[in-house]
């Protein structure tokens, strides 16, 4: 059997059944005697399958693949249907998978091509279809094709053992083994692998072939040196790469399998040790060694089959060590990896649990590596509290090795968070506030992975990226992510608000107010979402541009398309109010009238009566004008059948009397302990638009106050008595 039949064998061992939606079930390949028995814990099948994906280099932008032209000429013909029903709705996945269920079918290379590139652009997680199109690629004969598929679902989905060893079996069945070179570009390939996926905790398989293919090699030192590194990893089959190292070691001599820098340390520590138990040996010897005779000599250089198994067993010594911390971090996490069930991209909700298990694990590796941060310091007070000269040394080379180490590992199981929970803003949120940081380039290259591939109808998302951006002084590019949105999100109105404020903060005043401006514009034929935008276009102009004239102008047509929006009638009196009360006496009162001749609602017009009498007894200069007023109010009242308020000027109720101690009758009212009086609230909320509209987001909590009740208008004059005379 060659090398290339032998490792494609190892890569085959325990391979995965496609299933219909691209991705790989697992199928009991390992056997239960190859799995570590951890006490009191059954290994599910789910851990030992599939992996999921860490950092990609640049997954920000899926290029396409040149189209091949084959002898194959028009599509088959349900191709049209089907591919129309898909980018019809690109987010229902099940139009994708029967297009290409349909293309496979038909065996039409061109049409399969054609729907792999556009599946893959929007589902690049889909480790499965990876491996499909590159089959597909190398059936049809071209090899270079297909390694690039490869390439570009890796750059996609680093974390997948499978597409890497799908990779490598290419590159095995394809190069020329016989040249130099193609050993050395197989052997970066496999470095490539266990450095982007080599610490997943399901990634033994990778690590297998890897050391199997030095083995078919004949390098039988880079063999031993991959088991070396395999042994620091923490994965489910931790104790197998132990038992492989101890047989790799005693069937090799321990020349021809560690570093010459070792090997020669622990050669000299043993040939000492067995010098000494041979000066021993040879004490005892000599005392009953017959007069005359001398000790055999032993050649000098020499290594006996005694001392290189002694050789041996200080190797497996120092090993020892590392294989009993490494099992330490493998029970660590066992748990954490148990409750994993899904660690596969999938567009089906995951549950709850589900989330709250990648959380939780997220939260622990987290906190490992604060604590190991935090360490020399914690150590440092301790030391101090104790009373003892502590001098502060300067972080090693090691200790920073070890952070980085950790941290290494934090992003790894960021990034097979983000597999399983691809469709979940939380995730990428997360990862972004943990990078933000460290790196902002980092940071905004997840923000970018989020918005442009995987979330793209999330609209939280983006406006959180333009808000990152923003912070970080990049206004070109929030504007670009907040347009972008608004062109494929379009209609919903936290957008341009939150582009307006942009540009507002910008000090681009004048481009604020021409974005409320052309939403004022837009929306005429949607009267709810008009009166909104008209809102704001009427606040930015009175409180920033200092422009009430053009305010009022706003608000006054925006009246005559919705004349029952009580928010503009109370936007408009709110404006007029603000005004010199020397001039607006007159506004305030048309104001008032249009509200009350409006088709609005009884009690609603009866608080617009009420703060139009309110204003001319706080602001006329005719008592004539204010009783005018106040028998309007009254006369309006009692059409509209106003509620009765309490009394005042001692007319009270007579049933409402109590008999005091003495006989005399005390008002109810009376007897109950003094309160504070309830202080009107000036400034009056936002309006609030029609509860329907779902895009506005935030926003609708804003503008949900009961009917302007809230302003607090108090009945000051209990204006159902008689306060004033008539005239």
């Amino acid at each position: 059997m060659d090398d290339v039949t032998a490792c494609s064998i190892m890569a085959a061992e325990g391979c995965e059944e496609m299933s219909g939606n691209g991705e790989l079930e697992e199928s009991p390949a390992l056997e239960t005697s190859d799995v570590p028995v951890q006490p009191g814990v059954e290994i599910l099948e789910e851990n030992g399958g599939a992996a999921v994906a860490p950092p990609c280099p640049d997954s920000t932008s899926l290029s396409v693949l040149p189209a091949t032209e084959d002898e194959e000429g028009d599509p088959p013909a349900d191709f049209d249907r089907l591919w129309k029903a898909a980018h019809d709705n690109p987010q229902d996945f099940t139009s994708w998978t029967d297009l290409l269920q349909y293309c496979e079918q038909e065996s039409h290379a061109t049409a399969s091509r054609r729907a792999l590139e556009a599946f893959l652009a929007r589902y690049p997680l889909c480790y499965g279809y990876w491996k499909k199109f590159a089959d597909l690629e190398r059936r049809a004969g071209y090899n270079n094709k297909a390694e690039e598929v490869c390439i570009q679902g890796l750059q996609s989905i680093p974390l997948s053992v499978d597409l890497w060893i799908h990779y490598i079996n290419l590159l095995l069945g394809t190069l020329d083994m016989n040249l130099p070179e193609s050993p050395m570009r197989i052997r970066s390939v496999f470095e490539d692998a266990v450095t982007a996926a080599g610490l997943d905790f399901h990634s033994d398989r990778l690590w297998d072939l890897y050391i199997e293919w030095e083995k078919e090699q004949g390098n039988t030192k880079n063999a031993a040196a991959v088991l070396d590194r395999v042994l620091q990893v923490p994965t489910q089959l931790y104790n197998t790469h132990y038992d492989k190292f101890k047989a790799h070691l005693n069937s090799h001599e321990p020349k021809e399998l560690l570093s010459l820098e070792e090997y020669e340390e622990v050669r000299a520590l043993c040939r000492q040790t067995q010098k000494a138990e041979r000066a021993e040996q040879a004490q005892e010897e000599e005392e009953e060694r017959p007069p005359g005779e001398e000790e055999p000599a032993t050649p000098e250089g020499t290594d006996t089959e005694e001392l290189m198994q002694k050789i041996r067993e200080q190797v497996l010594v120092r090993r020892d060590k590392v294989y009993q911390q490494n099992e330490g971090e493998v029970r660590k996490r066992w748990h954490f990896e148990d409750a994993i069930k899904r660690p596969y991209f999938h567009v089906k909700p995951l549950d709850r649990l589900q989330l709250r298990a990648w959380h939780s694990y997220l939260d622990w590796e987290i906190a490992q590596l604060t604590s190991d941060t935090r360490d020399p310091n914690q150590d440092l007070n301790q030391a101090a509290t104790e009373g003892s000269e502590v001098t502060v040394q300067p972080q090693d080379e090691s200790e920073r090795s070890v952070v980085a180490l950790d941290d290494h590992r934090v992003r790894i199981l960021f990034e097979r968070c983000l597999i399983a929970c691809a469709l979940y803003e939380e995730c990428w949120i997360r990862y972004v506030q943990y990078l933000e940081p460290q790196s902002v380039d980092e940071a905004r290259t997840v923000f970018r992975r989020a918005c442009e591939i995987h979330l793209t109808h999330k609209p939280n998302i983006h406006m959180q990226w333009a808000t990152f951006e923003e912070r970080h002084g990049d206004l070109t590019e929030a504007r670009r992510i907040l347009e972008a949105l608004e062109k494929n999100l379009p209609g919903l109105a936290v957008v341009r608000l939150r582009r307006a404020g942009l540009e507002r903060r910008a000090g681009q005043l004048d481009q604020s107010e021409a974005l409320l401006q052309e939403a004022v514009t837009e929306s005429k034929e949607k009267p709810t979402l008009h009166a909104f935008y008209s809102i704001k276009l009427a606040r930015l102009l009175l409180k920033l541009s200092r422009n009430p004239s053009r305010a009022r102008i706003v608000l006054q047509e925006a009246l005559e398309i919705s004349p029952d929006n009580d928010k503009l009638h109370m936007n408009l009196l709110e404006l007029e109010v603000s005004g010199d009360p020397w001039t607006s006496t007159e506004a305030v009162q048309e104001c008032v009238r249009r509200a009350l001749a409006a088709p609005l609602d009884p009690h609603t017009k009866i608080l617009f009566s009420e703060r139009g009498l309110q204003y001319i007894e706080d602001y006329s200069n005719s008592i004539q004008s204010v009783v005018s007023v106040y028998e309007g109010h009254q006369k309006l009242v009692k059409e509209l059948g106003g509620t009765k308020r309490g009394a005042e000027n001692g007319d009270e109720d007579p049933e409402k009397l109590s008999k005091a101690d003495d006989g005399s009758a005390v008002p109810v009212s009376a007897q109950v302990p003094p309160t504070m009086p309830h202080v009107p609230i000036t400034t009056p909320p936002p309006p609030m638009m029609g509860s329907d509209q779902s895009g506005y987001s935030g926003y609708g909590s804003w503008y949900q106050q009961p009917q302007y009740g809230s302003y607090g208008y108090q009945n000051t004059w209990n204006y159902n008595q008689g306060y004033y005379p008539p005239s």
